[in-house]
């Protein structure tokens, strides 16, 4: 790979490999809230279009190593719902691309993110209470698809819809590995079009293609094991730090 036009900075890759690794394991559902931290935590050695740019063959490779071992798990019916809602997102994102920086998305949905948990924190809903209507989780994954489209953060806004409907840990991670896989694979084109698919992003890709099934292996077998409970509270967890994270990098 000597003549591929690589990135040679070791900074990169010092901050590269942990984020692969940790959007794997989001993707596998296990982690889930930690996964949309990954481009924030490339992009401290890259712009953040690059840093999205370089991801997107990473993420297709790991949405296809989900899909494949969690197919049959999926909920088609809220896939009728969410499908559409997070194509949206990424049509929006590509005609709004360059218009909101992706400081200033980061920065939303950092808020969003913290004002959802504040909300289940301080005003928990009851037992009997009716789960997130419809037309909420329209709303919140045509966000997820547009905020990933800018900066592969589309995970807090969607998870805000799912996670409060206490879906078994297993068909929950499947139906949102065929979500993420629909949407990132419609950004190829958007992506390419917008000149953010170049030799070098797509050669210093392959370099870390390897390590992108390992996470998603890894967290696959851990979500298969977990209890629930625990589940949903590392992905409550993983959504606080990353709404701190992301609004911290779009205040400073």
């Amino acid at each position: 790979m000597s003549g591929l036009p690589l990135i040679t900075d070791s900074w990169f890759y010092a901050v590269a490999v942990p984020a692969v690794l940790l959007m794997g394991l989001g993707k596998s559902g296990f982690l889930m809230g930690f996964g949309s931290l990954a481009t924030p935590l490339m992009a401290l050695a890259l712009p953040v279009p690059q840093a999205a740019a370089i991801m997107l063959p990473l993420l297709l490779v790991m949405d296809a190593t989900g899909i494949g071992a969690l197919w049959k798990e999926r909920d088609r019916e809220m896939l009728k719902l969410m499908l559409p809602a997070g194509l949206l997102g990424t049509v929006i994102g590509t005609l709004l691309f360059g218009v909101f920086t992706s400081k200033a998305v980061a920065g939303v949905v950092g808020a969003i993110t913290l004002l959802f948990l504040a909300q289940r924190l301080l005003f928990p809903p009851r037992r009997d209470a009716a789960p997130p209507g419809r037309a909420a989780g329209f709303v919140l994954t045509t966000l997820g698809g547009f905020t990933s489209f800018v900066a592969h953060a589309g995970g807090p806004p969607i998870q805000a819809y799912v996670l409060p409907l206490k879906m078994n840990p297993l068909r929950l991670t499947a139906t949102l590995a065929v979500l993420m896989g629909a949407i990132n694979l419609s950004k190829i084109v958007p992506y390419a079009w917008l000149g953010l698919l170049d030799a070098r992003n797509l050669a210093t890709s392959l370099v870390l293609v390897p390590l992108a099934p390992l996470g998603v292996w890894a967290g696959v077998w851990a979500t298969r094991r977990i209890d629930s409970t625990w589940f949903y509270r590392i992905a409550y967890g993983g959504m606080f730090f990353t709404g701190v994270k992301l609004l911290w990098d779009g205040l400073r």
